[in-house]
């Protein structure tokens, strides 16, 4: 009588050798491909390097600011404070939050709009190739600008290349302003970068002045809204009580507008002022170069082992016959 007997499977007789990495084999396919490592490596350094020449120098100019005391002259409290709201008169007002709202201010799309425009830096911003550090002057792309008769081109289908305000804003804003606050001490740095050193100064002055007299205008237009609104109300008035209260939100509004015409310095007061750079800030060429390196080593590694992966073929998988047993 024939009788089969089943093989055990070889899955079920016991796991064979293990999955392991083999760091000889690894080394010895990284060896293999040593020369396509070498060249990927040395094309990307070439590339960094070509690249971070490419690039121009930016210049930053910083100026350290601290909070102005006395911003708003002085403050009326206790029974005077409904009536002052009612007026729009501050009262109480701590000094800090006139910093937080010029820091804003400084960074919104209308002022820094009103800013570029004023100041005429709309060819400068948009419209620069390079600065000449020896004539000190600007050089600027003829195919969108002409410098002699100030006009702006046109594009291909007849449209001024001339820039928005949007699009001076968003370019000021990514490129050129950094506004930044030391929670510690409340010191606020406005710095600015740019292709000329000269520029960078000049731009990181204009900026600190021009918000010291934004936000002077600003009270002393509030402050003397608020004068000829008590006044009206004084006329209106025969109780004594209440029109002693009347004058001195009066004479405090006038003290608000007198200090405020007083003070250079408004809102920040510079301790640290801008400078011309004498150094590049950026862009950092030996840290573009070393980059690039090894992004192309690791790069070129993957693909010789990718390489030596697909190549390598599947050892044959054996097939059991169940055996005959007589």
């Amino acid at each position: 009588m024939t009788r089969y007997e089943r093989i055990p499977e070889p899955s079920e007789a016991g796991s064979y050798p293990d999955d392991e990495i083999d760091l000889i084999e690894v080394f010895a396919v990284l060896w293999a491909g040593k020369w396509i490592i070498i060249l990927s490596t040395f094309l990307f350094a070439a590339g960094g390097v070509a690249y971070a020449l490419y690039k121009p120098d930016i210049y930053q100019a910083n100026a350290l600011l601290a909070p102005a005391e006395g911003g708003n002259g002085s403050r009326l409290s206790g029974q005077l404070g409904s009536l002052a709201s009612l007026a729009g008169v501050s009262i109480g007002e701590d000094s800090s939050s006139n910093t937080v709202i010029a820091k804003e201010v400084l960074q919104s799309r209308a002022f820094l709009a009103d800013f570029i425009r004023r100041h005429k830096l709309e060819a400068p911003l948009m419209a620069t190739e390079a600065w000449n550090m020896r004539q000190k002057e600007w050089v600027y792309d003829r195919e969108i600008y002409n410098p002699e008769t100030g006009e702006w081109n046109t594009d291909e289908d007849g449209e001024s290349l001339q820039p928005t305000n949007w699009d001076l804003v968003k370019k000021f804003r990514e490129s050129h302003l950094n506004v930044s606050e030391k929670k510690d001490n409340g010191m606020v740095t406005v710095s600015v970068k740019n292709l000329s050193p000269l520029a960078a100064r000049q731009w990181t002055e204009w900026l600190v002045k021009d918000i010291n007299e934004y936000m002077r205008a600003q009270d002393v237009e509030e402050a003397e809204a608020s004068i000829s609104f008590l006044e009206s109300k004084l006329d209106e008035t025969n109780i004594a009580g209440m029109q002693q209260v009347f004058y001195q939100l009066i004479e405090s509004e006038t003290r608000t507008v007198m200090l405020a015409n007083a003070q250079r310095e408004y809102v920040f007061k510079t301790v640290d002022p801008a400078v011309v750079p004498q150094e590049k800030s950026e862009p950092k060429r030996a840290l573009t170069a070393i980059t690039a390196a090894m992004l192309g080593g690791m790069l070129s590694v993957c693909i010789v082992l990718v390489r030596a992966f697909v190549r390598t073929p599947l050892p044959p998988q054996k097939t059991h016959e169940p055996q005959q047993v007589r």
